[in-house]
């Protein structure tokens, strides 16, 4: 009975010493997983080619310039950046609690930077289309100021309108006569 009893705790002591080293190899294997990043799933190469962009659109219950932000591809960028954030207001938000403001049918003739004062020329729809009243006309230009001075070479954007300067919108509440800064 001595001896099978010796031989149980001999046993029993393998069995510990064997878990324990079990027990503390699973520990730093986990440990070891931790410390290295895996990612779930592989980057495609047109997820390399997207950069974040934010668009201001109005919010349909608060009224308030928000933004939205959209992935789009680096490539539409490089050729002409100004142009296609202006077309991207143009064309509206993607997210339902947000509302487009671009007076319809506004064309962007042209976009063009000079020291960090951004030239946008509009067509006369983006005059004689928009919504009346200052205020709806003063988010018009935050939706378009707030969006291009993103850009960090942009700092304040001049309006002119079919080529002309010193416009207005139709009722003269908004004028085109100084560079529009980002507000605050």
């Amino acid at each position: 009975m001595k001896k099978t009893l010796k031989i149980i705790i001999g046993i029993t002591v393998v069995i510990i010493i064997l878990l324990s080293i079990y027990i503390v190899k699973k520990n730093k294997n986990k440990q070891n997983e931790q410390n290295e990043y895996l990612p779930e799933e592989e980057i495609s190469v047109e997820e390399e080619r997207q950069t974040m962009v934010s668009l201001y659109f109005r919010n349909k219950s608060t009224k308030n310039i928000e933004p939205e932000a959209r992935l789009i591809d680096v490539k539409e960028l490089v050729k002409d950046p100004y142009k296609v954030l202006i077309n991207l207001l143009i064309a509206g938000p993607k997210n339902e609690n947000l509302e487009g403001i671009m007076p319809s049918g506004t064309i962007v003739n042209n976009a063009k930077i000079e020291n960090d004062v951004l030239t946008i020329d509009f067509s006369k729809e983006f005059i004689e289309n928009n919504e009346t009243g200052k205020q709806a006309e003063e988010q018009i230009m935050e939706s378009i100021v707030k969006t291009l001075t993103e850009l960090t070479e942009v700092n304040s954007i001049k309006i002119t309108i079919s080529g002309e300067e010193n416009k207005a919108f139709k009722d003269n509440e908004v004028t085109f006569k100084n560079d529009f800064l980002r507000p605050e």
